[in-house]
């Protein structure tokens, strides 16, 4: 079992930055990739970027290629997500999520998720 914890969430103007972090509890944190993936009302949830277990891999999803950074440093079980030039429409609920073995852009892959954290863009 992983237990997972977003933070870092909150009001920032366009054009803003946060950063999000995801600590993880229990089993082997290095042994899982992990996600971050977006809801926002209305929408389905979407892909945001992951990263493999090491951390040399990564994916991003379009609409966030550029502005995104995901990262993750094992020694402290810890997952980061470097926002930069936020905009309105990255308004929603982020949640991590971590998988055993290879990394994957598909939200049904992963088997343990956070509770999620709101960021709200206002413009």
């Amino acid at each position: 079992q992983v237990q997972l914890l977003e933070s870092g969430g909150g009001l920032v103007q366009a054009g803003g930055s946060l950063r999000l972090s995801c600590a993880a509890s229990g089993r082997t944190f290095s042994s899982y990739a992990m996600g971050w993936f977006r809801q926002a009302p209305g929408k389905e949830r979407e892909f945001v970027a992951t990263i493999s277990t090491g951390g040399l891999s990564t994916n991003y999803a379009d609409s966030v290629k550029g502005r995104f950074t995901i990262s993750r440093d094992n020694a402290k079980n810890t997952g980061y997500l470097q926002m930069n030039s936020l905009k309105a429409e990255d308004t929603a609920v982020y949640s991590c999520a971590a998988k055993l073995g290879g990394s994957s852009v598909e939200a049904s892959q992963y088997n343990y998720w956070g509770q999620g954290t709101q960021v709200t863009v206002s413009s």
